[in-house]
């Protein structure tokens, strides 16, 4: 059975994971057959959001617990993930890969990136095992993996995508409903919330992009047997 380490960076798509992308994500795992394990940073988040209200909240809030109401409580902390136990890792986005994760959001290809999450990511591209990113997450990706000449897509918002190129990554173009799948490297990435889009399309973009992860460490497996 395939494994997939599943990493949430809060709740709630303005400080923490993107809720929608994070379930669609889970659906797609079950739906064939993958077994999943999530985590998370047990730490502050960056901030507390209203989104009713638009305004940020106190006090702070931790991570970990945050992301725990995604996952039903079946989460364990980020430090706990070993790439030798898996077979690929998936990353919702949501503004917390770019805050909590990493400072993305404050400086782009600049960024610094939470240390136990990079070392998972350069972890799991090491041993060529799948990574799958959605939304801002495919930013933070290339910040993380920088000059490795990976192809990933955040949709078509400028700002990122110069960000992504000038980390020595290569940043593609891709609608809602597509993925953009870096086969030489094992990397899926797809736009998701990047744009305000339906959400018809964007689930069928996420899907396609766990379906090839998907097929990537079903292939990767084949190979190590």
């Amino acid at each position: 059975m395939t494994r997939a380490a599943v990493i949430l960076s809060g709740c709630g798509h303005t400080d923490g994971a993107e809720i929608r992308e994070a379930v669609l994500s889970l659906l797609a795992l079950d739906q064939r057959g993958v077994a999943v394990e999530m985590f998370a940073p047990d730490i502050p988040q960056k901030h507390v959001y209203d989104c009713l209200n638009n305004a940020e909240l106190s006090p702070s809030r931790n991570v970990l617990q945050e992301a725990a109401r995604i996952a039903r409580g079946q989460i364990q902390p980020l430090v706990e993930c070993a790439a030798t136990s898996f077979d690929m890792l998936v990353i919702p986005g949501g503004f917390g890969v770019a805050k909590n994760l990493s400072n993305f959001a404050e400086k782009g290809k600049d960024a610094e990136i939470l240390p136990a999450f990079a070392s998972i990511v350069r972890d799991f591209f090491a041993q060529k095992k799948p990574i799958a990113a959605l939304c801002i997450a495919p930013a933070v990706l290339a910040v993380t993996l920088k000059d490795a000449g990976i192809t990933v897509t955040i949709g078509e918002d400028a700002g990122c995508a110069a960000a992504i190129e000038a980390c020595g990554n290569i940043h593609q173009q891709a609608p809602s409903h597509e993925a953009v799948i870096d086969r030489q490297h094992r990397i899926a990435t797809c736009s998701a919330y990047m744009r305000e889009d339906a959400i018809s399309p964007i689930a069928k973009g996420i899907d396609a992009c766990i379906a090839a992860a998907v097929e990537m460490a079903a292939q990767a497996k084949q190979h190590a047997a």
